[in-house]
C-alpha cells in the first residue's frame, strides 16, 4: 500500500505559502551541471529471489575476514565473540528498547548502562564514564571540545601517532567551531617532543596508546608537561583489549580517556555500528558530553537508576548543551558489557596476554625475512613493518595468495612518504598456522 499523505491541493497550498510555482524551484541553488537529468543508470526491477542471487554472487568476490588468515587492524579488530553475547542482545526487551526517558519503565536498560559505565571507568582508571558515544573518533572530538570548555582555551595539540581518521574527525569539528589544531608530524617511532609543543595557550594534548603504528607510550611525562601549563591530557585508544594488560590512562595522569569499544562484543561489521568510550575525572562531571546514568533510591528506599544531569543534554538545553550528541550506542554498549562480564577481570587479562603473544610470535617468524624490519620497540597486538617495496601493492599480492596482510600506511596517510610501511595486527583468533601462512605469503610477495 502506498502512503501519500499530501494531496495535490496540499502541495499547491504549500508552494503558495513559500512563493514558488513548481517544486523544481526549490532546487534553484543547485548548479545545473550537478542535477540529475533522467533516470539513474540502474537495472530494471527484479524479484527478491533474483536480487538475492545477484548479491550473493557479488559477495563471493570478497575475501572476507572469516575466510582467510586476517591481520588487519588500525582501529578495528577481529576478536572472538561468544555466541551468548549475540543471543542475549537479541532479546526483544534489549533489541527494541529506545531512549530511557521514563525510568519507571526502563530499569533494565538503565541498570546495564550503569554497569557499563562502571566497567569503562575501571578499565580506564578513571572516576566516571558516560553511557557511550557513537564511536572512538567522535569521542575523541568531544574530548577536545570538553577540554576547551574546562580550560577556556581553543587550541588542541595532536600527537603524530593519533589515528588519522580520529584527527580528521577532530579537524572537521574544530574547523566549524573556529578552534585551532596543531597536528604534529606522523611519528612512526613515538619520539615526538610534546614539551616543545605545549604552552599556556594549549587546551589539551591528544595522545594515543597503543598508537596507530602500534607503539606503547608512557603518558606520565606528557601529563606532567600538560599540567605545568594548565592543559589537559586526552588519552586515546582504539584497541580496548589492550586495557586488560597495560597501565590504565587514568593511572598515568590522563584527564580524559576516550576510545573505541568495538573489540569487545562487537564484530567488524564493515566499519560499524561501533561505540565510543568516554571517561574522565569526577571534577569534570558537568562538562562531560552525552548521557549519564546514576543510581538512586525510590520513595520506598529501593535501589533504582535514572538518566541523571539531563539538563546538560541537547534535548533540554538546546544550543547551550555540553554536546550535540543526543543519544548513545545502547545495543553496542550492551554487547560490550556482556562480553566483558563473561570474561571477568582474570579472563580479560588472559585474552590480552593471548593477543600480545600472538603478535610476538608473528614478529619472531618475520625476523629472518630479508628486507623486512619491525619498527616498534614495544607493542601490544599491533606493529609496523618496513618492507622493501610498496606496501599497498604488497597487500594486494598477499590477498591474491589468500592472506589479508594488514593496512598500508599510505592508505591512512597518503601524502606522508611512508609508502613502504605496513601496519599488522594479530589477535587471539589467529592460529600458528595463520601466522605461518602470513610469513610464507610475505616471502613469496617480496
Amino acid at each position: 500500500m502506498r502512503y501519500l499523505p499530501l494531496t495535490k491541493a496540499d502541495r499547491a497550498e504549500m508552494r503558495a505559502a513559500i512563493g514558488v510555482d513548481h517544486v523544481d524551484a526549490l532546487y534553484a541553488d543547485v548548479p545545473k551541471e550537478l542535477r540529475l537529468e533522467g533516470l539513474l543508470d540502474l537495472p530494471h526491477a527484479k524479484s527478491e529471489m533474483e536480487v538475492e542471487r545477484l548479491l550473493s554472487a557479488m559477495s563471493k568476490r570478497n575475501l572476507s575476514a572469516a575466510s582467510a588468515p586476517f591481520f588487519i587492524g588500525a582501529g578495528a579488530y577481529r576478536h572472538h565473540i561468544p555466541a551468548s553475547v549475540d543471543h542475549l542482545i537479541q532479546r526483544s526487551e534489549f533489541l527494541t528498547s529506545y531512549t530511557p526517558y521514563q525510568p519507571e519503565i526502563s530499569q533494565g536498560t538503565l541498570q546495564y548502562l550503569f554497569e557499563f559505565q562502571t566497567q569503562v571507568a575501571m578499565l580506564t582508571g578513571m572516576e566516571i564514564a558516560n553511557a557511550s558515544m557513537y564511536d572512538g573518533s567522535t569521542a575523541c572530538a568531544e574530548a577536545a571540545l570538553m577540554a576547551h570548555r574546562i580550560t577556556k582555551r581553543r587550541k588542541a595539540v595532536l600527537s603524530g601517532g593519533l589515528h588519522p581518521h580520529y584527527a580528521q574527525t577532530l579537524q572537521t569539528i574544530s574547523h566549524f567551531a573556529g578552534d585551532e589544531i596543531v597536528a604534529l608530524a606522523p611519528d612512526v617511532f613515538a619520539r615526538e617532543d610534546f614539551a616543545a609543543a605545549i604552552d599556556d595557550s594549549v587546551s589539551c594534548v591528544i595522545v594515543q596508546t597503543p598508537d596507530v603504528f602500534g607503539n606503547l607510550r608512557d603518558l606520565t611525562p606528557i601529563a606532567e608537561a600538560c599540567h605545568r601549563h594548565g592543559a589537559l591530557l586526552v588519552a586515546v585508544f582504539t584497541e580496548a583489549v589492550s586495557l586488560g594488560l597495560l597501565t590504565p590512562p587514568g593511572e598515568m595522569g590522563a584527564d580524559i580517556a576516550v576510545g573505541e569499544g568495538q573489540s569487545l562484543g562487537n564484530p567488524l561489521s564493515f566499519g560499524g555500528p561501533y561505540l565510543g568510550l568516554f571517561a574522565t575525572r569526577q571534577s569534570y562531571l558537568r562538562q562531560t558530553p552525552g548521557r549519564l546514568i546514576g543510581e538512586t533510591v525510590d520513595a520506598d528506599g529501593r535501589r533504582g537508576y535514572v538518566a541523571t544531569l539531563s539538563a546538560r543534554e541537547q534535548h533540554i538545553r538546546r544550543d547551550k548543551a555540553t554536546s550535540n550528541i543526543c543519544t548513545n550506542s545502547n545495543l553496542c554498549a550492551l554487547a560490550f558489557s556482556i562480553h566483558l562480564s563473561l570474561l571477568g577481570e582474570a579472563g580479560l587479562r588472559r585474552l590480552a596476554r593471548a593477543n600480545h603473544a600472538s603478535a610476538v610470535d608473528l614478529v619472531d617468524r618475520l625476523a629472518e625475512l630479508r628486507g623486512v624490519e619491525t619498527l616498534n620497540e614495544s607493542f601490544f597486538n599491533e606493529f609496523t613493518l618496513r618492507v622493501p617495496c610498496d606496501a599497498a601493492r604488497l597487500v594486494e599480492d598477499m590477498a591474491e595468495a589468500g592472506v589479508l596482510a594488514g593496512v598500508p600506511v599510505s592508505r591512512l596517510l597518503p601524502d606522508a612518504g611512508l609508502d613502504d610501511l605496513l601496519i599488522v595486527a594479530s589477535t587471539e583468533v589467529d592460529t600458528a598456522e595463520d601466522r605461518e601462512a602470513f610469513a610464507i605469503a610475505l616471502r613469496g610477495a617480496l
